[in-house]
């Protein structure tokens, strides 16, 4: 008698696809989870490394006003120091920074194994590095950035884009090599700064290179650096506008992310409790009400 109850008992009967319902149920869950970390995981980095950007366009043989864009990456470390180096196979004779509140600047120059000509006059050295460097208790805080603008000339004509390998330091003596240079097909994992190049204006050179004697080069050089005093208010506003967003659309992927492992979370509770109603029973064998 025991036997037959036992085998008709719906319990015995709805066992396995209630437990293959919890299962799957679980495996949601775990899934869900995993891509909600892995969204959140994708969108956080990608938009942390050293980049630098032209105000405008940055057209072969002409000048351009650029800014080096410095983010933090880090929860506890400020950084104090920035180091871009300029290609030397492309050497800038003419480099004039813009002052940044907070911060010393050194250029360094170097000979040229060859000398190159630039408005009629022979240049021997060309700016080889630009050091920026925080004033005692200053730096980029964690969770924000800074803007460090160049005038540069005279750009090359016969080259597509420049690549500034960068050095990050942070007050806590950690340095950061930003020097890979760019591959086809995938992003290095220290990806270096990478100007890119514009096709030169119908007079064969950029907007800036119409000078008329050498001294103008010095002109224009002071000239772009006006220029970014005057646009950074702007120029960081839309920096800014672009930072949030990127980092929004980050944050939006990170949300759906986690949405969907809290849906599957939910899922897997939910089916949970529909298992336990299913097959709880009376101590005779009775299905509960």
């Amino acid at each position: 008698m025991n036997a037959s109850r036992t085998n008709t008992s719906p319990h015995a009967v709805s066992r396995p696809s209630t437990t293959g319902r919890t299962r799957t149920a679980r495996r949601v869950a775990v899934v869900g989870g995993i891509a909600a970390s892995a969204v959140v995981l994708l969108a956080g980095p990608a938009l942390a490394h050293v980049s630098v950007q032209p105000v405008g366009e940055a057209a072969k043989g002409g000048y351009a006003t650029v800014n080096f864009k410095v983010p933090n990456e880090r929860d506890d470390a400020s950084t104090v120091k920035l180091e871009v180096n300029f290609p030397t196979e492309h050497p800038l004779a003419s480099v004039a920074p813009q002052a940044v509140p907070g911060w010393k600047i050194a250029v360094t120059k170097s000979k040229l194994a060859k000398p190159i000509e630039m408005h009629g006059k022979q240049i021997t050295e060309a700016v080889s590095k630009v050091t920026w460097t925080a004033a005692a208790g200053g730096g980029v805080a964690p969770g924000y950035f800074q803007q460090f603008p160049l005038s540069v000339g005279q750009l090359p004509e016969d080259a597509d884009q420049l690549v500034f390998k960068t050095l990050q330091t942070y007050d806590n003596d950690e340095v950061v090599r930003w020097i890979d240079a760019p591959t086809e097909g995938a992003e290095p994992e220290s990806p270096a700064p990478v100007l890119t190049l514009t096709a030169a204006s119908e007079d064969g050179h950029g907007a800036a290179a119409d000078d008329k004697t050498g001294d103008k080069a010095g002109d224009d050089a002071k000239a772009g650096a006006d220029q970014a005093s005057d646009e950074s208010e702007g120029g960081d506003a839309e920096n800014a506008a672009s930072s949030d967003s990127s980092d929004g659309t980050a944050r939006g992927l990170g949300i759906a992310g986690i949405v969907i492992g809290v849906a599957g979370v939910a899922y897997g509770v939910l089916a949970g409790r529909r298992r336990t109603s299913s097959t709880g029973t009376s101590s005779t064998g009775t299905p509960a009400s």
